[in-house]
């Protein structure tokens, strides 16, 4: 018997094999046929062979299954901009940063894709993004600082960081050519660079 096939009881106990990525797989699935609304927590767990109580063992409700991984995705951030070189200006140790996550984000375009089709479909999960990509800025402004840059360049690097990111990342998801994300976020900032040089 494969390991991926063995389940496990002992009392209350039970252990699934890849559950997390089965909720999330099942969760967009459904999000995508039905909307994110009309879908419940028990269509959900129904859809990937699982219980609701395995469901808010990994998740506080159905909004996390697209956030789940802001916390990591912001430790990933910072850990890159804190290995920047010290003689890198700070849009340039930020933009490198920022290269470093579309690294690990291009890995996953599909997802990518069909995530921000369903957040592009709901107001309050539009909300919620912008309130992690605030966080995002927040943080990387925060480990500016712990570099000695002060306010406002710190700041204002982050928050120019985070407004390149996300026009690059809404490129990257809706050029059918797949493009290299990396490359789009350096793109898009070279063209930052253009307009406040006033090129």
């Amino acid at each position: 018997m494969s390991s991926a096939a063995i389940k496990y009881d002992r009392g209350m106990g039970r252990w699934e094999p890849n559950a997390r990525g089965r909720l999330e797989k099942a969760a967009l699935e459904l999000y995508l046929e039905r909307g994110f609304e009309q879908t419940t927590v028990a269509e959900i767990a129904r859809r990937a062979g699982l219980t609701e109580r395995t469901f808010f063992r990994y998740f506080a409700d159905k909004r996390e299954v697209l956030f789940a991984g802001a916390g990591s995705l912001q430790d990933f951030l910072v850990g890159n901009l804190a290995c920047a070189p010290d003689s890198a200006v700070p849009i340039d140790s930020v933009a490198a940063a920022l290269e470093a996550v579309g690294a690990l984000l291009q890995e996953n375009r599909e997802y990518a894709r069909q995530r921000q089709a369903v957040i592009a479909a709901n107001a309050e999960l539009q909300e919620r993004e912008l309130i992690k990509l605030a966080s995002l800025a927040s943080a990387i402004a925060g480990a500016l600082r712990q570099r000695g840059v002060t306010d406002p360049a710190a700041s204002l690097a982050a928050e120019a960081g985070i407004a390149v990111f996300r026009i690059a990342f809404e490129r990257w998801i809706n050029e059918n050519s797949q493009p290299d994300l990396p490359r789009v976020i350096r793109e898009s900032l070279d063209e930052l660079k253009a307009v406040t040089a006033g090129k």
